[in-house]
């Protein structure tokens, strides 16, 4: 892409850019800091400098990005990761400077996508593209707070793996929860992008930085936005994001699963526990309220094969709660089908 198409999409792209800032109590923040070193009911308040503390004993304790996606209602788009904390309040930081209060209006762990409000903002919705329809090699651009510093970073690169899947915590007393089906790129994101746009050659968000991999160059992820796509929807017709539930645990089959296994199809998800103490089924689930087994190998839900590359979430993306699909299994090395209506994930 030639330089001045880049200079342009990102003159147009800033303002719509935010830093995101995230303050504790300055007592909230010393309890977590010294709670395994001294004894509670002692805290020694003097380990956090003065000039960190505000006039409202608030502190800094994080930063990430954000981009607006709804003009009139003041709707900005991050990652869930960014916005994880429960005591936090968290302050929204435009191009030139001003500063405004944000709520966190909707969270979708499932996807790492999260919605603030700041209703008494009012910057141009940024244009979503389609995510879907990502060639390798095509160019990208990155914008974003890196490292919670240098606001609106900008970095140029091209998708270089797609349908990647990496294990993540939103923060260090969650547990890891894996993000499929993720955009990998060679341009720079650092921690503090978490939550700024991918953007196209058309200057469209294609992706929310995510994530890097730790101690690998040139590795970044994004959430493709069509998940944020359907969110917006849901809040627009619900009042809240709505997933669709299915409710097994499985492993994906591949060579290594068919053969350790003695399974004779080749792909497909295997209704299996991860560990002793989980139900392949687990109880209530459209997948029990269906008939489905453990054991069970489940061929295609809704008509989309599962593979390698497409998980049962992968083909969960598109629908919604309360959706009836058709869902092909083997059971006994017998061809069976079973209708699954989805439930909405709790």
């Amino acid at each position: 892409m030639e330089e001045k198409k880049i200079i342009r999409i990102i003159k147009d792209t800033m303002p719509s850019v935010v830093s995101i800032v995230i303050s504790e109590h300055l007592e909230d923040v010393e309890k977590d800091m010294m709670a395994d070193i001294y004894p509670a009911g002692h805290i020694n308040k003097n380990k956090i400098p003065k000039e960190y503390v505000d006039s409202r004993g608030m502190v800094q304790i994080g930063g990430g990005s954000g981009f607006v996606v709804d003009e009139k209602r003041g709707l900005i788009l991050t990652n869930r990761h960014v916005i994880s904390q429960p005591k936090s309040e968290y302050q929204v930081v435009t191009n030139d400077g001003k500063k405004y209060p944000a709520a966190v209006m909707t969270v979708d762990a499932v996807n790492d996508v999260a919605i603030l409000s700041v209703p008494s903002l009012h910057l141009p919705a940024l244009p979503l593209g389609d995510a879907s329809k990502l060639d390798l090699g095509q160019m990208v651009i990155a914008i974003g707070n890196a490292m919670g510093i240098f606001k609106n970073t900008v970095s140029v690169g091209i998708v270089s793996g797609l349908s990647r899947s990496i294990m993540a915590q939103s923060d260090p007393n969650s547990p890891p929860q894996e993000l499929r089906g993720l955009i990998q790129t060679d341009a720079a994101i650092n921690p503090g992008n978490s939550g700024g746009p991918l953007l196209n050659s058309k200057g469209r968000v294609i992706g929310i930085n995510a994530a890097i991999i730790s101690g690998a160059q040139n590795i970044g992820l994004a959430i493709p936005v069509g998940a944020a796509v359907r969110d917006l929807a849901d809040i627009k017709e619900f009042g809240r994001v709505r997933r669709p539930y299915f409710g097994v645990r499985y492993v994906i089959i591949d060579e290594n699963i068919a053969a350790k296994r003695n399974i004779k199809v080749k792909q497909g998800a295997l209704v299996t526990a991860e560990g002793p103490q989980d139900d392949p089924v687990i109880d209530g689930s459209p997948a029990e309220e269906a008939g489905i087994l453990p054991g069970d190998i489940i061929l295609s839900v809704n008509n989309k094969e599962i593979n390698e590359t497409t998980t049962i979430q992968d083909c969960l993306q598109d629908l919604s709660a309360d959706d009836e699909i058709p869902v092909a299994i083997i059971r006994d090395g017998e061809k069976i089908q079973r209708l699954v209506r989805l439930k909405e994930r709790k």
